[in-house]
Protein backbone atom coordinates (compact mmCIF):
# COMPACT_ATOMS: atom_id res chain seq x y z
CA UNK A 1 0.00 0.00 0.00
CA UNK A 2 1.15 3.36 -0.62
CA UNK A 3 2.38 5.76 1.95
CA UNK A 4 -0.14 8.04 0.94
CA UNK A 5 -3.66 7.49 0.52
CA UNK A 6 -6.31 9.96 -1.18
CA UNK A 7 -9.72 9.64 -0.37
CA UNK A 8 -12.04 11.56 -3.12
CA UNK A 9 -15.74 11.72 -4.78
CA UNK A 10 -16.89 11.06 -8.20
CA UNK A 11 -14.48 13.01 -10.43
CA UNK A 12 -17.51 14.33 -12.90
CA UNK A 13 -18.70 16.35 -9.71
CA UNK A 14 -16.28 16.87 -6.57
CA UNK A 15 -14.90 20.31 -7.09
CA UNK A 16 -13.01 19.88 -4.13
CA UNK A 17 -11.34 16.52 -4.47
CA UNK A 18 -10.45 17.83 -8.31
CA UNK A 19 -8.34 20.48 -6.04
CA UNK A 20 -6.94 17.87 -3.50
CA UNK A 21 -5.74 15.38 -6.27
CA UNK A 22 -3.90 17.46 -8.74
CA UNK A 23 -2.32 19.15 -5.41
CA UNK A 24 -1.22 15.36 -4.60
CA UNK A 25 -0.12 14.73 -8.20
CA UNK A 26 1.67 17.57 -8.73
CA UNK A 27 3.92 16.78 -5.85
CA UNK A 28 4.79 13.07 -7.92
CA UNK A 29 4.82 11.36 -4.70
CA UNK A 30 2.65 8.06 -5.18
CA UNK A 31 0.01 7.60 -4.11
CA UNK A 32 -3.27 5.24 -3.52
CA UNK A 33 -6.89 6.73 -4.31
CA UNK A 34 -9.86 5.66 -3.13
CA UNK A 35 -12.50 6.90 -5.19
CA UNK A 36 -16.21 7.55 -3.13
CA UNK A 37 -18.99 7.59 -5.52
CA UNK A 38 -21.31 10.76 -4.66
CA UNK A 39 -24.77 10.73 -4.42
CA UNK A 40 -25.58 7.09 -3.34
CA UNK A 41 -27.37 5.83 -0.52
CA UNK A 42 -23.86 5.17 1.08
CA UNK A 43 -21.93 7.22 0.23
CA UNK A 44 -21.98 9.44 4.04
CA UNK A 45 -21.78 6.24 5.80
CA UNK A 46 -18.43 5.59 3.27
CA UNK A 47 -17.07 9.12 3.63
CA UNK A 48 -17.66 9.09 7.17
CA UNK A 49 -15.28 5.78 7.54
CA UNK A 50 -12.00 8.16 6.36
CA UNK A 51 -13.24 11.71 7.23
CA UNK A 52 -13.80 13.27 10.74
CA UNK A 53 -15.40 16.22 8.92
CA UNK A 54 -18.14 13.79 6.60
CA UNK A 55 -16.84 15.56 3.33
CA UNK A 56 -13.67 14.39 1.53
CA UNK A 57 -11.25 15.08 0.10
CA UNK A 58 -9.34 13.31 2.56
CA UNK A 59 -5.57 12.54 2.70
CA UNK A 60 -4.07 9.99 5.22
CA UNK A 61 -0.04 9.85 5.53
CA UNK A 62 2.00 8.29 8.47
CA UNK A 63 -1.49 7.61 10.66
CA UNK A 64 -2.44 11.34 9.95
CA UNK A 65 -5.63 12.40 8.89
CA UNK A 66 -5.58 15.71 6.92
CA UNK A 67 -9.10 16.76 5.83
CA UNK A 68 -10.13 19.83 3.19
CA UNK A 69 -8.28 20.55 0.63
CA UNK A 70 -6.54 23.52 1.55
CA UNK A 71 -5.34 21.81 4.73
CA UNK A 72 -3.67 19.03 2.19
CA UNK A 73 -2.17 21.92 0.23
CA UNK A 74 -0.75 23.50 3.06
CA UNK A 75 0.50 19.79 4.55
CA UNK A 76 1.85 18.84 0.85
CA UNK A 77 3.63 22.17 0.51
CA UNK A 78 6.00 21.24 3.64
CA UNK A 79 6.27 17.78 2.78
CA UNK A 80 7.64 18.55 -1.07
CA UNK A 81 8.42 21.80 -0.49
CA UNK A 82 10.75 21.64 -4.26
CA UNK A 83 8.06 20.67 -6.32
CA UNK A 84 6.16 24.57 -6.17
CA UNK A 85 3.14 23.75 -4.86
CA UNK A 86 3.51 27.32 -4.07
CA UNK A 87 5.41 30.45 -5.42
CA UNK A 88 9.21 31.39 -4.64
CA UNK A 89 8.79 34.80 -4.25
CA UNK A 90 7.17 36.04 -0.61
CA UNK A 91 4.80 38.47 -2.41
CA UNK A 92 3.54 36.29 -4.99
CA UNK A 93 3.57 33.41 -2.32
CA UNK A 94 0.91 35.78 -0.09
CA UNK A 95 -0.95 36.70 -2.93
CA UNK A 96 -1.39 32.90 -3.78
CA UNK A 97 -2.38 32.56 -0.60
CA UNK A 98 -4.96 34.93 -0.55
CA UNK A 99 -6.47 33.39 -4.17
CA UNK A 100 -7.00 30.49 -2.73
CA UNK A 101 -8.68 30.80 0.69
CA UNK A 102 -10.57 33.29 -1.55
CA UNK A 103 -11.72 30.38 -3.42
CA UNK A 104 -12.10 28.19 -0.23
CA UNK A 105 -14.62 30.60 1.15
CA UNK A 106 -16.11 32.60 -1.65
CA UNK A 107 -18.02 32.41 -4.98
CA UNK A 108 -21.32 30.89 -3.32
CA UNK A 109 -23.91 31.56 -6.13
CA UNK A 110 -21.33 29.87 -8.98
CA UNK A 111 -20.89 26.80 -6.31
CA UNK A 112 -25.10 26.71 -6.44
CA UNK A 113 -25.67 27.36 -10.07
CA UNK A 114 -23.20 26.08 -11.91
CA UNK A 115 -22.42 23.04 -10.14
CA UNK A 116 -19.28 20.83 -11.67
CA UNK A 117 -20.87 18.35 -14.30
CA UNK A 118 -17.30 17.74 -16.55
CA UNK A 119 -19.15 15.47 -18.68
CA UNK A 120 -22.44 17.96 -19.52
CA UNK A 121 -22.26 20.64 -22.01
CA UNK A 122 -24.84 23.65 -20.45
CA UNK A 123 -24.27 26.39 -22.66
CA UNK A 124 -26.23 29.52 -21.24
CA UNK A 125 -27.28 27.53 -18.06
CA UNK A 126 -27.04 28.68 -14.46
CA UNK A 127 -26.81 32.25 -15.13
CA UNK A 128 -28.80 33.79 -12.24
CA UNK A 129 -28.47 35.88 -9.42
CA UNK A 130 -24.71 36.64 -8.32
CA UNK A 131 -22.78 34.34 -11.19
CA UNK A 132 -21.86 37.91 -13.27
CA UNK A 133 -20.18 39.37 -10.67
CA UNK A 134 -18.40 36.81 -9.66
CA UNK A 135 -17.66 35.42 -13.33
CA UNK A 136 -16.21 39.10 -13.23
CA UNK A 137 -14.16 38.68 -10.10
CA UNK A 138 -12.53 35.43 -11.01
CA UNK A 139 -11.49 37.20 -14.49
CA UNK A 140 -10.23 39.84 -12.63
CA UNK A 141 -8.18 37.82 -10.63
CA UNK A 142 -6.36 35.49 -13.70
CA UNK A 143 -5.54 39.12 -15.58
CA UNK A 144 -4.60 40.71 -12.54
CA UNK A 145 -2.18 37.24 -11.54
CA UNK A 146 -1.38 36.46 -15.38
CA UNK A 147 0.14 40.25 -15.87
CA UNK A 148 1.56 40.85 -12.09
CA UNK A 149 3.36 37.32 -11.45
CA UNK A 150 2.63 35.35 -14.71
CA UNK A 151 6.41 36.31 -15.97
CA UNK A 152 5.03 35.02 -19.39
CA UNK A 153 4.53 31.89 -17.98
CA UNK A 154 0.99 30.57 -19.39
CA UNK A 155 -0.25 29.91 -15.21
CA UNK A 156 -1.24 32.27 -12.74
CA UNK A 157 2.19 32.36 -11.36
CA UNK A 158 4.22 31.26 -13.97
CA UNK A 159 4.66 27.89 -13.52
CA UNK A 160 1.73 25.70 -11.98
CA UNK A 161 1.07 26.04 -8.49
CA UNK A 162 -1.68 25.10 -5.92
CA UNK A 163 -3.13 28.26 -7.16
CA UNK A 164 -4.01 26.70 -10.63
CA UNK A 165 -5.22 23.64 -9.08
CA UNK A 166 -7.80 25.11 -6.98
CA UNK A 167 -9.37 26.90 -9.85
CA UNK A 168 -8.77 24.22 -12.49
CA UNK A 169 -12.30 23.32 -11.19
CA UNK A 170 -13.58 26.84 -12.18
CA UNK A 171 -12.05 26.48 -15.67
CA UNK A 172 -14.43 22.96 -15.87
CA UNK A 173 -17.26 24.97 -14.99
CA UNK A 174 -16.87 27.98 -17.57
CA UNK A 175 -16.42 25.33 -20.25
CA UNK A 176 -19.49 23.21 -19.29
CA UNK A 177 -21.43 26.34 -19.03
CA UNK A 178 -20.24 28.00 -22.08
CA UNK A 179 -18.91 31.26 -20.28
CA UNK A 180 -17.23 33.94 -22.09
CA UNK A 181 -14.22 34.85 -21.71
CA UNK A 182 -11.87 37.45 -22.98
CA UNK A 183 -8.47 36.23 -24.99
CA UNK A 184 -5.91 36.63 -21.62
CA UNK A 185 -8.69 34.17 -19.64
CA UNK A 186 -9.33 32.03 -22.57
CA UNK A 187 -5.72 31.37 -23.26
CA UNK A 188 -5.20 30.38 -19.66
CA UNK A 189 -8.11 28.29 -19.38
CA UNK A 190 -7.26 26.33 -22.25
CA UNK A 191 -3.85 25.93 -20.67
CA UNK A 192 -5.00 24.88 -17.40
CA UNK A 193 -7.76 21.66 -19.40
CA UNK A 194 -4.65 20.45 -21.69
CA UNK A 195 -2.35 20.48 -18.28
CA UNK A 196 -1.33 16.36 -18.11
CA UNK A 197 -3.11 16.14 -14.64
CA UNK A 198 -6.10 17.63 -15.39
CA UNK A 199 -6.56 16.00 -18.76
CA UNK A 200 -6.60 12.83 -16.86
CA UNK A 201 -8.74 13.88 -14.39
CA UNK A 202 -11.41 14.92 -16.76
CA UNK A 203 -10.65 12.04 -19.05
CA UNK A 204 -11.32 9.94 -16.03
CA UNK A 205 -14.53 12.07 -14.77
CA UNK A 206 -16.16 11.15 -18.43
CA UNK A 207 -16.23 7.59 -18.54
CA UNK A 208 -17.61 7.04 -14.75
CA UNK A 209 -20.66 4.97 -14.40
CA UNK A 210 -21.83 6.90 -11.51
CA UNK A 211 -24.38 9.03 -12.22
CA UNK A 212 -24.28 8.80 -15.97
CA UNK A 213 -28.01 8.51 -17.01
CA UNK A 214 -28.98 11.10 -14.82
CA UNK A 215 -26.79 13.03 -16.43
CA UNK A 216 -27.54 12.27 -19.77
CA UNK A 217 -31.04 13.36 -19.30
CA UNK A 218 -30.02 16.98 -18.37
Amino acid sequence: MSEYTLIIGSKNYSSWSMRGWLVMKQTGLPFEEIVIPLDQDDTRHKIQEHSPSGKVPVLKHDGRVIWDSLAILEYLAEKAPRVGLWPQLVEARANARSLCAEMHSGFQALRTHMPMNIRASLPGKGRLTGIEEEVRRITHIWRESLQRYGGGGPFLFGPWTGADAFFAPVVTRFHTYGVHLDDICRTYADHVMTWPAVAEWCEAAKVEPWGMARIDNI
